[in-house]
């Protein structure tokens, strides 16, 4: 999906093998561009499954904190926040259970797509239950 800031930007859905980059699209949101033209956000299906180039640093959500850097390199796309219909959505699901919103990873990361969802099923929660509290990212 692309998140909602994202509708007025030129978009394609995401494929396997696809390279992305983290970019600020300034319309308030980062998103995934596409390798071939950074102006092109990548709308990624929740569920789909990627590789990240190195580990991922995310920008404070108060200023005058620090980077936080993230000792994963592979995450699993998911939508969170859905009740909130101008809250961003866009989020990764790291294998140790943190879910960090889009939006905070710094810009210029690279992911890869490594699988894409293989039902509408898993497109739409978490792997584990989550209450609303879980479903919102520290960061």
């Amino acid at each position: 999906m692309c998140d909602y800031s994202l509708h007025h930007v030129k978009s394609r859905p995401a494929k396997v093998g696809d390279q992305l980059t983290t970019h600020d699209f300034n319309l308030g949101t980062r998103g995934f561009a596409a390798s071939e033209d950074k102006n092109v956000a990548v709308c990624v299906l929740p569920g789909t499954e990627l590789s990240l180039a190195s580990e991922v640093t995310c920008v404070p959500r108060v200023f005058g904190w620090r980077t936080r850097t993230i000792h994963q390199t592979t995450a699993i796309f998911r939508q969170i926040n859905e009740g909130w219909p101008d809250a961003h959505h866009d989020a990764l699901e790291f294998p140790d259970g943190q879910i960090v919103l889009l939006t905070l990873l710094t810009e210029g990361q690279r992911a890869t797509v490594l699988q894409l969802p293989a039902s509408a099923a898993e497109t739409k929660a978490p792997r584990k239950e989550a209450t609303a509290q879980q479903a919102v990212p520290v960061w």
